[in-house]
């Protein structure tokens, strides 16, 4: 059906304003509610045009996912196409949109004042396609990653209808990379610190691929367990199993509800509406939004407003300025369901049910291995210290930002030096989320990683002409250390600054550290001005992480002795 959205944007401005400012959305044990103490529920769309389509995961083909971008469109930096596309939000009942990437450079207060007029909260990933999410293929939590997201969540830390961000999406799959969960869950309690020591109001979410209960279970209790310091506040399942005329017990949702039962923190479905079995009946809402559905989930996102390649999307956009809005059946439907919900009996906060937060698993299981020993926060005073004081032989600035070179000159390094006589080995930047064992340099951007084994490998050739070039990727630093020696030394004195215990909080802006005691928090930078920053790891938002970078050599194929004082004599021949 088409609508001028000029005349139907006209005819809403006749409607009463807001009476009042949007609420805050805070959580109590298991539930959101709102500011009366009502308990909330989203009832959302997927809200991101689909940008220049890559190959689909593996993990996505065999979940009905969605293709994999490699480049994105940021929906919230257009004004005209936000008040376009609003009415039909309205029409779908929206109380939330989810956005996948967005570009924190970009001007984004037209449209988020735009939704918070209108009682739409926005649900927010923080991770961008390529370069800026965990790299399932070969996970790391970096300095790069952190400051990515921490630019962010400054850029949108302002508008009162922010309700959480999401620090990945689909980065954990089985059976490959169940290891990726302490980066993962690194990266929810550095995000977590951030957001309180800025007083930032907005919960802090994870989007998980379904899977068999064996994998999904498990990692759900994992990035719920613990305190609130290291815990998620919303786990968001990515959901296609109801298809067609299904029903909630053969669609297997009585079984992820009953499964999810005993999770502490709040749940929804981050995307749900299967294609599989046409037409979109949105049968599933009438259940998401009623008991027993709701004694755990608090509603969901529907995938998807924007047209896709696949068939998700319920719009398409006409005329030559693309501003006349033409709905599909499937918005249609979708929109019929939503306005069908009835109130579900409240929960007021007071009242909630009693939860307790979940004890981590104490060994791995056999499907999901996942050690309880996080990453350490990235520390970019360390990183920028070992840039200038102890290497030889770094990357050139044209080459960092190009993560599949990098990966490849990792890779290519790595080799080089395990055929020299160098004490030099990859696992000082590598990690095994399985055994929970990091390297010293394992936070570090790639940049960092690439110049300390291209310098490692520098050293092991007495610094021959030839062996800092790497077909023309590196290049010898002016005024390197006079000797191997003192490359030991000046990297020694680097690491001392590292906070004792490793986790700190992150602080956005000057150039400054303070450590604390072990066990306590301390306080750091985000960036350091003028220092070097890279293509971080690579990966992907929008249906996946699948990231270009592989490190595999580097924390695959068993235990890798990675912590204790790092070798910096390994530059000694």
């Amino acid at each position: 059906m088409l609508f001028n959205t000029a005349l139907f944007t006209s005819l809403l401005a006749l409607s009463p304003a807001p009476a009042a400012a949007i609420s805050r959305i805070t959580r109590t044990g298991k539930y959101l509610y709102n500011d009366g103490g009502e308990r909330f529920y989203i009832k959302g769309v997927a809200y991101q045009p689909q940008g220049e389509v890559g190959p689909s995961s593996e993990a996505n083909d065999a979940n009905g996912g969605f293709p994999e971008p490699s480049s994105y469109i940021d929906p919230l930096s257009s004004a005209t196409n936000c008040t376009r596309d609003l009415p039909y939000l309205q029409q779908l009942g929206a109380n939330a949109i989810r956005v996948y990437s967005v570009n924190p450079d970009n001007d984004h207060s037209e449209c988020m004042r735009t939704f918070s007029d209108a009682g739409i909260y926005v649900l927010l990933d923080v991770s961008l396609p390529l370069n800026g999410s965990i790299n399932r293929a070969s996970p790391a939590w970096t300095t790069s990653l952190l400051n990515e997201y921490i630019r962010t969540i400054d850029a949108f830390s302002q508008y009162d209808n922010l309700l959480a961000f999401n620090i990945g999406n689909e980065v954990i799959n089985l059976p490959v990379n169940t290891d990726a969960g302490p980066f993962v869950k690194a990266a929810a309690r550095d995000t977590k610190a951030y957001l309180k020591a800025k007083n930032i109001n907005a919960l802090v979410g994870y989007s998980s691929v379904d899977g068999e209960p064996a994998f999904r279970d498990p990692l759900a209790n994992y990035l719920t367990c613990g305190d609130e310091t290291v815990s998620l506040d919303l786990f968001g399942l990515n959901n296609y199993e109801w298809c067609g005329n299904s029903t909630f017990a053969n669609s297997g949702w009585e079984s992820i509800v009953d499964d999810f039962s005993n999770l502490p923190v709040a749940a929804y479905m981050s995307e749900y509406g299967c294609i599989t079995s046409p037409p979109r009946l949105w049968q599933e809402v009438g259940s998401l939004y009623s008991a027993p559905t709701t004694n755990v989930f608090s509603g969901g996102i529907a995938f998807s407003y924007f047209p896709t390649s696949d068939g998700y999307g319920m719009v398409t956009f006409e005329g030559t300025d693309g501003q006349t809005v033409e709905t599909s059946d499937d918005f249609d439907r979708l929109a019929a369901r939503l306005s069908n919900v009835t109130a579900t009996p409240n929960t007021p906060a007071q009242s909630s049910v009693t939860v307790t937060q979940g004890e981590c698993p104490t060994a791995e299981n056999s499907t999901f291995q996942a050690s309880n020993t996080l990453p350490d926060t990235p520390d970019q005073t360390v990183c920028n210290c070992l840039y200038e004081n102890s290497f030889s032989c770094v990357v050139e600035r044209a080459t960092a930002g190009r993560p599949a070179i990098m990966g490849a000159l990792i890779d290519y390094t790595c080799s080089l030096l395990g055929s020299t006589n160098s004490t030099a080995t990859c696992a000082t930047i590598g990690g095994n989320g399985t055994t929970g064992q990091y390297g010293e340099l394992s936070y570090c951007s790639d940049e960092i990683k690439l110049s300390y084994i291209f310098s490692a490998y520098y050293e092991s050739q007495n610094r021959r002409s030839d062996a800092c070039d790497f077909a023309g990727n590196a290049t010898a630093v002016p005024r390197p250390p006079n000797t191997p020696e003192d490359a030991s030394t000046n990297a020694a004195q680097c690491l001392a600054q590292a906070p004792q215990g490793g986790v700190f909080t992150v602080t956005s802006g000057g150039s400054t550290q303070t450590a604390t005691s072990s066990g306590s928090m301390g306080t750091a930078t985000s960036t350091g001005a003028g220092q070097p920053t890279s293509s971080g790891s690579a990966g992907n938002t929008g249906g996946g992480s699948n990231g270009a970078i592989s490190l595999n050599p580097l924390h695959l194929g068993g235990s890798v002795a990675l912590v204790g004082a790092i070798a910096f004599g390994v530059f000694m021949v």
